[in-house]
């Protein structure tokens, strides 16, 4: 590549760039005509030499990842944004760069069980990242004019098909289209299925790949920004379930608004999808965390009403149909832990739905809000400012402003007098993104006195939208 005719590498590659998104078939051949465009629009700049193979890699990751509407971990993207930041400052040969990327490739291959749960029960690596890792060990041979032959097998892995199928995988070429509608493209398509990939060849041309149920839904929505051509539609192949007994049968996964909150989740061994405040989840991202998920049973806890809506939507999805799929209502993050508490993965599996579903049905939940402006309530007229507490979702009482951290206790104490007043031996407490970093500690020491019966734990939720969340059991 480095000997070649200036101009030659870059043209050659930016043909192939184009041939790849147009031949690309599934998704991640979608992805690897990126890693080709990437690759072709970095030699158009520089030499390919040592350290141009490394900021060539470096572009091929920037494109395959910004085709992609959701990127999932331990997938061929991982494979290769792992060699991309490896690589980054690579000052060797070009000889030296493309083994060290051939080598990276590999070593993040075996990962791949340990970040995706399906692949682990499977146990199987991800097929696309098998497949980055052959390209790139053929890359090393014929710049070493060694083997070209992969150094790592390829095993194929059969699964069984449906009978008759409800989902499709729909691909097709989109010509005409202005590259600002792109984003309302993939967000058109993230609702109706999942794998969602929109790429460029760099000439104008982009791949459209989605895994959906509504066929004519996914064309229509490229024939409203521009001209499909090559349509190819077929059923697509799902992964046999996994059997009760044959390892992990079952997962719990939640859906949140909160960093801190999904941190706190994640700490416990669930996954999580934590979604921006006043934002409900696509159906690609409900999807993509039920379809990841272990076990053929999965139960999903969501944070919100809003948040139960979209896990309800996916699912009843044509694309989580092989999941026996159980949301359980939640109102409040404060349900979701209480549920998260009696959960027991030695349970059989009914029985445990059933006391995660009482336990956050049992669970009663208080809030102190900021009023944003005045409105009338069941206890009076509440003024831009004041402290508002509620309980179950009515208003109950109202610390007129400005907001103050002996205010803000006064209020929470209120609240948790009625919430406790039915009786009540555990209190959870969420913190909001501005609450005054002592609040905690001083609701702590004003419950000891008041309700020395009672165990209270605090956790930081990240929530904007209130500044305590606390629930009673």
């Amino acid at each position: 590549l480095a000997e070649a005719e200036p101009g030659t590498t870059a043209e050659a590659l930016a043909v192939f760039a184009k041939g790849a998104v147009a031949a690309a078939k599934g998704n991640s051949g979608v992805i690897m005509s990126q890693v080709v465009r990437g690759i072709a629009e970095s030699a158009a700049a520089r030499e390919l030499d040592g350290p141009g193979l490394a900021d060539a890699l470096g572009c091929a990751d920037r494109a395959a990842t910004g085709a992609v509407s959701r990127p999932v971990a331990g997938t061929i993207l991982t494979v290769l944004h792992t060699v991309a930041a490896t690589v980054r400052d690579a000052t060797g040969s070009l000889e030296e760069v493309a083994a060290a990327a051939a080598s990276v490739a590999a070593e993040a291959l075996e990962e791949t069980p340990k970040q995706l749960p399906v692949l682990a029960v499977a146990g199987v690596v991800d097929a696309g990242a098998r497949g980055l890792v052959a390209v790139l060990d053929a890359l090393s041979g014929v710049i070493s004019g060694g083997v070209t032959e992969p150094e790592h097998p390829l095993e194929a892995h059969h699964h069984h098909t449906v009978d008759a199928p409800t989902a499709w995988e729909v691909m097709y070429l989109l010509d005409g289209v202005d590259e600002d509608s792109l984003p309302a493209l993939r967000k058109t398509l993230s609702g109706l299925g999942d794998s969602v990939t929109v790429a460029g060849d760099g000439a104008g041309a982009h791949a459209v790949h989605v895994h959906c149920a509504d066929i004519g839904a996914a064309l229509e929505a490229g024939i409203e920004l521009g001209r499909p051509r090559k349509v190819r539609v077929e059923p697509l192949i799902t992964p046999t379930p996994v059997e009760v007994g044959g390892g992990i049968d079952r997962s719990v996964v939640a859906v949140v608004h909160g960093g801190p909150l999904a941190e706190l989740l994640r700490a416990e061994g669930v996954a999580v999808l934590s979604v921006p405040p006043g934002v409900s989840p696509t159906v690609e991202e409900m999807l993509g965390l039920i379809n990841e998920a272990a076990g053929h049973h999965v139960t999903v806890l969501p944070g919100g009403h809003q948040l139960t809506a979209a896990a309800d939507a996916a699912a009843g999805h044509a694309m989580a149909a092989d999941r026996d799929v159980v949301v359980i209502p939640c109102v409040s993050p404060v349900q979701v832990l209480a549920a998260l508490a009696v959960h027991d993965k030695d349970r059989r599996t009914n029985d445990d739905v059933v006391a995660m579903a009482e336990a956050a049905a049992a669970t009663r939940r208080g809030e102190l809000r900021i009023a944003q402006e005045e409105s009338l309530t069941w206890v009076g007229r509440a003024q831009a400012g004041d402290v508002v507490g509620l309980v179950d979702g009515e208003v109950v009482l109202i610390e007129p402003a400005p907001a103050s951290e002996a205010s803000l206790v006064a209020a929470a104490v209120g609240v948790l007098n009625r919430m406790l007043a039915l009786g009540g031996e555990l209190v959870t407490v969420l913190t909001g993104v501005d609450v005054p970093v002592r609040l905690p500690g001083e609701l702590a020491d004003r419950l000891r006195l008041e309700h020395p019966e009672v165990e209270l734990t605090s956790y930081a939720g990240g929530q904007s939208d209130a500044v305590l969340l606390m629930g009673v059991e």
